[in-house]
């Protein structure tokens, strides 16, 4: 136990790091927000145009997901024994070469390429989420919704403004000659945008994040760093965690069904959008109202978390989901207006799930366990996502964007049985 006095002793220089980490994860959120958006909004049609097939349009984001699947573990297990700077560096790292592989791969028209580059870029997206837990290492427990949802928040800037960014540059790219089509109407600068962003993300990372945060929470705890495991008995260990916590079982449900629907009607809207004729200006600006309802409003979910607790958050971000997928069936790839309103709020739905989902679950788990619990959470969202891209660019090509929605709105009735389900056995064991 500590004693009385350690409160005063040790509060305020506490507060002052954990500001500090904040501020710094919140600034690389931004630069990774630009670079990850402004590749959004055209990477499934720069790899629908390189291969003649919407399919394959779908699989390229799909691939940026299964990178952050593959990525997610490896992150974890880098941050468990050397600490948070050393996984992003390490996730930021490998998006940046990714970056740089699909840019050569638009300016080439290689579609193998493309999608290696997407899937490294993946890694980008793991160390994205997995600063939100880094936000939480410091946090006071009271607060930690509150924290990890400022960080979601940060990516805000950058992600509205990346997707308007990516129509203006293709278009001087084009006129200029500077990086020329190799296939159909869009050049690599966007993928060399997203390249510089990486880099400074990275670097920005490997010389303010100090003290680390997950090292200095252990020296102030007394934790000693965990045993060394194989990824394999990792996701094994995280799993067994998971599964003897109803909290975390819920929480990592909340997560993985939420990204699975974002996923799987976001990757497809600019497919559907460019085969209707709409202008790349249209789409970036469909995907940054996107992103925008993704990230804006977390901070007032995470506030909601903490003060109202994390099941009414998770039903809430169902219901929204739900209204998405029922908005956005049946519209038209030039129905602007309603596939706007429908993308907004199933980035709202996202981020309602993904902070009340990581709030319950980063809160109950045990500390020693935290890290792993988190890269194994990670990598089941990251699959969930993958999945979801994977599926929505078969159904798409089978039947139609509206049978798409139509499966997303099952997948949410059926998650919103589940949630309230567990709530209500909650209530009555209590």
């Amino acid at each position: 136990m500590e004693e009385p006095s350690s409160p005063t002793t040790t509060a305020a220089p506490r507060d002052r790091v954990q500001s500090r980490t904040v501020a710094v994860l919140s600034l690389v959120q931004v630069l990774v927000g630009v670079g990850t958006a402004t590749g959004a909004s055209v990477n499934s049609i720069v790899a629908a145009e390189l291969s003649g097939s919407e399919t394959v349009g779908g699989l390229a984001q799909t691939c940026v997901v299964v990178g952050s699947a593959l990525a997610a573990l490896p992150i974890a297990q880098v941050a468990a024994r050397r600490g948070r700077r050393r996984s992003l560096v390490l996730g930021y790292g490998a998006a940046a070469l990714g970056a740089l592989a699909a840019t050569l791969a638009t300016v080439a028209g290689s579609t193998a390429l493309l999608l290696v580059g997407m899937t490294l870029i993946g890694a980008g997206g793991a160390a994205g989420l997995a600063a939100r837990f880094a936000a939480t290492d410091l946090a006071d427990p009271a607060h930690r919704a509150r924290a990890l949802s400022f960080v979601v928040w940060a990516a805000t800037v950058g992600s509205v403004l990346g997707p308007n960014l990516a129509g203006l540059l293709d278009t001087w790219a084009l006129a200029s000659g500077v990086l020329p089509a190799a296939r159909g109407t869009h050049t690599g600068v966007t993928f060399a945008l997203m390249t510089l962003m990486f880099l400074l993300a990275t670097a920005v990372v490997a010389l303010l994040l100090r003290p680390d945060p997950l090292l200095l929470a252990r020296e102030r705890s007394g934790e000693e760093p965990p045993v060394p495991r194989s990824p394999w008995r990792s996701i094994g260990a995280g799993v067994s965690v998971i599964r003897r916590v109803p909290a975390a079982r819920l929480g990592l449900t909340g997560v993985v069904v939420s990204h699975f629907v974002m996923v799987s009607l976001m990757v497809m809207t600019p497919v559907h959008m460019n085969h209707h004729g709409a202008s790349l200006q249209l789409i970036g600006l469909v995907i940054s109202l996107h992103i925008a309802g993704m990230f804006a409003l977390s901070p007032v979910f995470g506030i909601a978390t903490d003060r109202f607790g994390p099941v009414p958050v998770l039903i809430g971000g169902g219901v929204v989901l739900a209204a998405s997928a029922a908005l956005v069936l049946g519209v038209p790839g030039h129905g602007g207006g309603r596939l706007t309103a429908g993308l907004v709020l199933l980035g709202v739905g996202w981020s309602m799930g993904l902070v009340a989902g990581s709030s319950l679950l980063t809160g109950g788990v045990p500390a020693e366990h935290r890290t792993t619990v988190q890269g194994t959470s990670d990598l089941a969202m990251n699959l969930g996502g993958a999945v979801g891209g994977a599926a929505a660019g078969a159904v798409v090509a089978v039947s139609s964007y509206g049978a798409l929605a139509v499966l997303a709105l099952l997948v949410v009735i059926v998650y919103l049985g589940v949630v309230v389900r567990s709530a209500w056995a909650g209530r009555s064991s209590s």
